[in-house]
């Protein structure tokens, strides 16, 4: 049993309490998903919950935890720099468990996983695997220690739809506890038990965490309707406050007039008018306890908003691009791909598909320099690494109103406010904001340009389940072409026109529903 009371942490950059009081008790069989939008705290919370030393370098944190012996451990969002030049297997044996193994031990733990054994004794180094063979590389190195806990921190970032069905089974399957941070509704929905919701009210200013013994989709549906209720409740009960303070308001002014009437010559009504205003006050205060007793509005972090009002509809059938490659390589010359043809027309919604390390980023960054250069459309690229685009010392605002002008930084003020950027957060060092707020930035930059066809590398990687759905909205709405490589089950369904699957055979084309 993992127990977790009383738990505050305050960040101390900006003084901001991102957690506030916070008690959870986890039990084997839990699978806890923690979720929330971008800088609400998850990882904080995560990283604390299995070491606290990995956050007090910028969390002061108040509470306690404690198990009952039971072995944590942790994967965490980022390798750690460090590791990303040690070749795999020797960074297997800095671990616990492949230290000691032998080579039956180890091939037991392959068959298991389902993990080829040949990676384990790979030479390649950590930081050049595709974002599948690292999950899984850290998984085994994680599960072969025969955990109680699992925390997991965005495991199923950057791997590919195989590899996601691997990850359900493996979560599905631990008999211990799992806590996890995932972006990917259907992970979510098809393993997690029970729900923490971590939100940040009043621009920030108020932290509340939620905590649901239900799994995801009834936890969903359940928020919804009690929310409906409550704000209807709370609407009725103005409606009604409203009428009573009319009828009180009349009396009342009766009242005041006919104090303000009665002769002095008749003291007996000037008496029963007294008292007639002793009880009008009294109903005043009456309403007033009533007032303060009525049921709130229902609050919670409202979704990230933005449009795309610059760009005109692209004319249907506009040949966008029409692509043939013969080969398709690395950038170290290996041959991932022939005989690619991809002919895209708009306003289409286009995605691709295929195993980690088929060549989907190599191929869309192809595709993104050839309609760059092209003068016929207006093209906006989301690159998977954002940093190839943002400048890291640059804050939001000096990115997005690179003219300094009162009039470009108000309006970008206000863009940064509906993406649910705080004040202090629009001064930050992009260098320091977390990657669904990186995301959120080239979405802004490309809705302030007259683009008809947008580039996107995985765009709902780093958007929580909450904003998930407006991301996917905005994205089908826009009105030119879109060209994209996602694993997203989701957005594959309700957004992409067609899906294609990249094989060393070509692009072939798969159902659109993922």
């Amino acid at each position: 049993m993992l127990q977790i009371r009383h738990l505050t942490l305050i960040h101390r950059g900006d003084l901001r309490t991102i957690l506030d009081d916070f008690s959870l008790t986890v039990q084997r069989g839990d699978r806890v998903v923690i979720i929330g939008e971008e800088g609400n705290g998850k990882s904080t919370l995560l990283r604390w919950i299995f070491d606290p030393a990995l956050v007090e370098d910028y969390i002061d944190a108040r509470g306690t935890r404690t198990t009952s012996g039971e072995k944590l451990v942790y994967l965490p969002q980022e390798l750690p720099a460090a590791d990303r030049g040690l070749p795999v297997w020797d960074w297997l044996n800095l671990q616990d468990f492949f230290a000691n193994a032998d080579p039956g031990e180890i091939a037991r733990t392959s068959s298991r996983l389902r993990v080829p054994q040949d990676l384990f004794y790979s030479d390649q180094p950590m930081g050049t695997l595709s974002g599948g063979e690292r999950i899984k590389v850290q998984m085994a190195a994680l599960l072969a220690q025969q955990p109680d806990i699992l925390l997991l921190d965005e495991p199923s970032n950057d791997i590919d739809i195989e590899m996601l069905l691997w990850l359900e089974e493996q979560i599905r399957s631990f008999t211990g506890a799992v806590l996890f941070i995932s972006h990917d509704e259907t992970l979510i929905e098809r393993t997690a038990n029970r729900v923490v919701l971590l939100e940040q009210l009043r621009r920030k200013t108020l932290p509340r965490a939620t905590v649901a013994n239900v799994p995801f989709l009834t936890f969903r549906r359940e928020r919804e309707e009690a929310f409906e209720k409550q704000a209807r409740l709370a609407g009725s009960e103005r409606r009604e406050e409203k009428k009573a303070m009319e009828r009180f308001r009349r009396i009342e002014q009766t009242v005041e007039h006919q104090q303000a009437a009665v002769s002095r010559q008749d003291p007996h009504g000037g008496f029963l008018l007294k008292r007639r205003m002793a009880k009008v006050k009294a109903l005043e205060r009456r309403y007033e306890r009533e007032h303060e007793e009525m049921t709130d509005y229902p609050e919670q972090e409202s979704a990230i908003t933005i449009r795309f009002d610059l760009q005109a509809p692209m004319p249907a059938g506009k040949t966008v691009l029409d692509l043939r490659l013969p080969e398709l390589k690395a950038p170290d010359g290996r041959l991932l791909a022939r005989d690619i043809a991809l002919k895209v027309r708009g306003p289409q919604k286009i995605a691709l598909i295929g195993r980690n390390g088929a060549g989907k980023t190599t191929l869309l960054r192809l595709i993104a320099d050839r309609l760059l250069a092209d003068p016929t459309v207006r093209a906006c690229y989301m690159p998977q690494n954002y940093e190839d685009l943002l400048i890291a010392d640059l804050t939001p605002i000096d990115f997005l109103a690179p003219s300094g002008s009162k009039e470009d930084v108000t309006r970008v003020r206000t863009y940064l406010g509906s993406m649910k950027y705080t004040a202090d957060e629009m001064l930050h060092p992009i260098s320091e904001l977390s990657g669904g707020q990186k995301a959120k930035i080239l979405l802004l930059s490309m809705s302030l340009t007259a683009a008809d066809v947008l580039i996107l590398d995985e765009p709902t990687r780093n958007f929580s389940p909450l904003s998930g759905p407006e991301i996917r909205r905005i994205i089908k709405d826009f009105p030119g072409a879109v060209i994209s490589v996602s694993h997203d089950r989701r957005f594959l369904g309700e957004v992409c026109d067609q899906v294609y699957e990249l094989t060393k055979d070509g692009l072939i084309p798969r159902s659109s529903a993922g």
